[in-house]
């Protein structure tokens, strides 16, 4: 039986694991750090439990994040910033319309954050805020300000196309993401926030949603609007 490593090469060899391994190190920390913060929140998680999980020392684990702040702010562009640029430049190149826009997008969104351990960090941040400021500055930052702008874009682009109405940015851009946020809630919540008898199903709760967003729960044509002369009188 020969060895996988000549003997010769022995030192080579283990030199070259210890620096795979050493690569390896900063992203089983940000796996180990997104488990124990969804699960115990951040608050209550430890660097220590962190480093124990991944299965290094709390010394190895400051060499790669300085505080436990920037431990957090490293999962978030892991799992949620850090994905921006490629979501803009998808929605750069998509070329279907509106309604297929947006149903790709709150499905994908689904797909890459909603259903994987990186939503619980929206309800972290819900659940947390008020005692740690600088994160919520932060999350605002790195993440619902380019959400909200992306979402602009989206709107703006299928006003652009013809395809859609011209509604106040603010609350066009809400009225994609509440739907969302509710699903989020209810993955997390265990359901507590909707209704027992429900067993939701994302995709269909979705593509529910694009419907309504797109064209409302009405049969008849859209009311004209009132008359600012007579309101005001």
């Amino acid at each position: 039986m020969t060895s996988p490593c000549p003997l010769s090469q022995l030192a080579g060899c283990v030199r070259a694991k210890r620096e795979r391994r050493k690569e390896a190190r900063p992203g089983e920390l940000l796996a180990a750090a997104l488990d124990l913060f969804v699960e115990k929140g951040y608050a209550a998680t430890r660097v220590e439990e962190v480093a124990q999980r991944a299965g290094v020392s709390k010394g190895t684990l400051f060499l790669y994040f300085s505080s436990k702040e920037e431990l957090f702010k490293a999962v978030v562009r892991e799992n949620i910033s850090g994905r921006f640029a490629e979501w803009g430049e998808e929605l750069s190149t998509f070329e279907g319309t509106s309604e297929e826009l947006l149903r790709y997008c709150m499905t994908s969104w689904w797909e890459r954050v909603g259903a994987t351990k990186a939503s619980g960090i929206t309800k972290l941040m819900m659940s947390e805020a008020g005692n740690f400021p600088e994160l919520v500055r932060f999350f605002q930052q790195e993440v619902v300000q380019p959400g909200n702008d992306l979402i602009q874009r989206i709107l703006q682009r299928g006003v652009h196309r013809g395809e859609l109405r011209a509604v106040d940015p603010t609350y066009g851009i809400y009225s994609i993401l509440a739907p969302m946020v509710f699903l989020n809630m209810w993955k997390h919540g265990g359901g507590s926030c909707g209704d027992a008898r429900v067993d939701l199903n994302p995709p269909q709760y979705i593509a529910a949603q694009v419907q309504t967003i797109l064209f409302g729960l009405s049969s008849h044509a859209p009311l004209p609007k009132p008359d600012k002369k007579k309101t005001s009188a």
